[in-house]
């Protein structure tokens, strides 16, 4: 590996976007003239397209002809954010690479402290929400459930985080080279992988541009991903309602030996349907769980590719 000028670094700079027409000129704009005052000509920004159907990724060509180190990819179609990220960490060539997002909710201002850290010996910066004032009550409450069973049950860090990060080039070339999953969670790869780390705090700014892609669905699906990738609870889940099935049936079965010891009528149908529909929810949600997970490792057992490239800018094969 070669060793890394942190004095004078290349310095990458990570963009997924998808339908961010409206503020991506904007953003490439407020990055770069930070990256410049670190590290003066030293950098560069590769912006991901993934699968936009506005005009994404003509403005990304339209910038890449004003400035040689404004990079492009385009997708063939969505393949996600956390593809989006690795692809852009597959073609970064600098010694440390920021993932930041185009709508300007993760502060390039932080982008100096980063740095900072990094020279200091930090080899992952995590940037850390400190406050989310511009999310729902009901947005707030679904994150924070989730970070914490991800978490508590994962055994990784991912409390208010996010994927705006720093990634010292050794972390990323672990990444993209020993770490082969196919549904990733970038923010909990990061905090799995260890090495020594160090954390900015920043509150989320207002979005830049219109409204969030983030559907529920697509919040949910995440979630999913996490935890299935980090932890194997779930499963233990199904050995609990196993266990409270039984305590349903001895109890049942003791309420009728009751009632048949002091000659009183045996209840019926009612129980019998209460049981049933017990049982069969049980039944139902432990077959989602192990589903999940095997859908998991039929996708990982395909080998399809990450991700699809219909067209680039200022991207080299090596």
């Amino acid at each position: 590996m070669n060793p890394v000028n942190k004095s004078n670094p290349v310095i990458s700079a990570v963009i997924p976007a998808h339908n961010e027409s409206q503020g991506i000129e904007v953003a490439v704009k407020k990055i770069a003239e930070i990256l410049t005052h670190c590290v003066n000509s030293a950098w560069e920004i590769i912006v991901v397209d993934d699968g936009s159907s506005d005009q994404t990724y003509a403005k990304i060509l339209a910038l890449s002809q004003n400035d040689a180190r404004i990079k492009g990819i385009a997708f063939s179609r969505n393949f996600g954010k956390e593809n989006a990220l690795l692809a852009g960490l597959d073609y970064a060539t600098g010694q440390a690479i920021i993932t930041i997002d185009a709508d300007l909710q993760h502060p390039p201002s932080f982008i100096p402290e980063m740095i900072a850290k990094w020279r200091a010996g930090a080899k992952i910066v995590h940037a850390v929400k400190r406050s989310r004032k511009h999310d729902s009550i009901a947005k707030k409450s679904a994150a924070y459930l989730i970070n914490q069973l991800i978490s508590g049950l994962g055994g990784i860090n991912v409390k208010n985080s996010s994927d705006f990060k720093l990634l010292d080039r050794e972390i990323v070339d672990i990444i993209t080279h020993q770490l082969s999953e196919k549904q990733r969670f970038f923010r909990g790869l990061t905090s799995w992988i260890g090495f020594d780390e160090d954390y900015v705090y920043f509150d989320v700014a207002n979005r830049e541009g219109d409204e969030s892609k983030w559907s529920f669905w697509s919040l949910l699906e995440l979630s999913i991903t996490a935890l299935t990738s980090f932890t194997g609870f779930p499963l233990h889940i199904i050995t609990f309602l196993g266990f409270l099935t039984l305590i349903l049936g001895f109890s049942v079965a003791s309420e009728a030996i009751w009632s048949l010891i002091n000659h009183q009528t045996v209840s019926g149908y009612t129980t019998i349907i209460i049981c049933l529909l017990l049982i069969g929810s049980f039944v139902m949600i432990s077959l989602g769980i192990i589903g999940e997970y095997i859908a998991k490792i039929y996708d990982e057992v395909k080998g399809r590719p990450h991700y699809l490239i219909k067209s680039s800018v200022g991207i080299h094969d090596d």
